[in-house]
């Protein structure tokens, strides 16, 4: 009986200026990729993501197609060498958007504008420095919950990821987002920091993008993923267009249900994960989740390499 995989994307926040190089001096499918996206673009997104600067390539609109073409690109080089294939994707938020283009729910073209776009319409809602996002390690879920409630005053602040046992983030105003890292530092949290993200993603503030958002995602043709792609705003796999456009709406302002998608793959039997894509944040987060399942994020010659020494039978 053959391993069962599952393949994961990451989302925002695994961007950093030099991914993928040491890949594409042995792949030219990497240069390809980022050429097709650059086509859509307008620029040249493989010299923004070589040669930065990191504050232009950390803007929530240039960040996001940076990330999905990575993931695309590390993806169409696994089948090229003909790579074990999952049977489930999943990705984080952002990388939803990547599993899709990679099952053939939507072409890459169709997928870097989404994200483009949806990158812009994020970065629009909210006044520069007016939001923020923090990761609060070490406190159960409902303290936090409670301390979002205390720290909101007339402003927002909500639970917008579970990433891991212990391991949550919050979205909102940043000044109640301010408020409930104080408490949580106070309560004895093992780190509490905050991304380097201004967009407050997956809480109410981007409600209003939400609305504007569906009328380009009926823009785009969708169709039927020819592997299964779990999406973590319901944890569930959809498999008709409209279900698809509905769970990347909603997206936008439901939290990140992680820790269920892992659970989700595992009551699936799923053995093994590898994560395609810049950085290993996923992969650090599923082994936090189930410490007994085999965990590995490729990027480079030398990850790609280990995996594809994996008896898959």
């Amino acid at each position: 009986m053959n391993t069962l995989l599952a393949i994961v994307f990451p989302g925002q926040a695994s961007q950093r200026v030099g991914m993928l190089k040491t890949l594409a001096a042995h792949y030219s499918l990497v240069e390809e990729t980022f050429s097709e996206a650059s086509e859509i673009l307008g620029y040249d997104i493989w010299k923004l993501v070589q040669y930065g600067p990191f504050t232009e390539l950390n803007k929530t609109y240039r960040a996001q197609p940076a990330i999905l073409t990575a993931s695309v690109a590390v993806w169409r080089i696994w089948k090229q060498q003909g790579g074990c294939m999952p049977q489930i994707m999943a990705g984080h938020s952002l990388g939803e958007y990547s599993a899709l283009v990679c099952a053939g729910s939507m072409d890459l073209r169709s997928g870097v504008r989404l994200v483009m776009v949806r990158g812009m319409l994020m970065q629009e809602v909210v006044s520069n420095g007016c939001g923020a996002m923090s990761v609060i390690i070490g406190l159960n879920d409902d303290v936090v919950f409670e301390f979002c409630k205390a720290a909101q005053q007339d402003q927002i602040v909500s639970l917008a990821g579970f990433n891991a046992p212990g391991h949550v983030v919050i979205s909102g105003n940043k000044a109640a987002v301010d408020r409930v890292n104080l408490f949580c530092k106070n309560a004895g949290a093992k780190h509490v920091f905050t991304l380097p993200i201004s967009v407050p993603a997956h809480c109410a503030l981007m409600k209003p993008v939400a609305t504007r958002f569906i009328k380009e995602l009926e823009k785009i043709k969708i169709n039927t993923p020819s592997i299964p792609v779990l999406n973590s705003t319901d944890v569930c796999i959809e498999q008709e267009p409209r279900a698809i456009r509905s769970a990347l709406m909603r997206q936008l302002y439901s939290p990140v249900r992680w820790r269920e998608v892992v659970q989700y793959c595992i009551h699936q039997r799923i053995e093994k994960f590898l994560e395609m894509g810049p950085g290993k944040i996923l992969t650090g987060l599923i082994r936090s989740i189930v410490s007994n399942v085999f965990s590995l994020s490729v990027n480079d010659p030398v990850s790609l390499s280990e995996a594809m020494k994996i008896d898959w039978n």
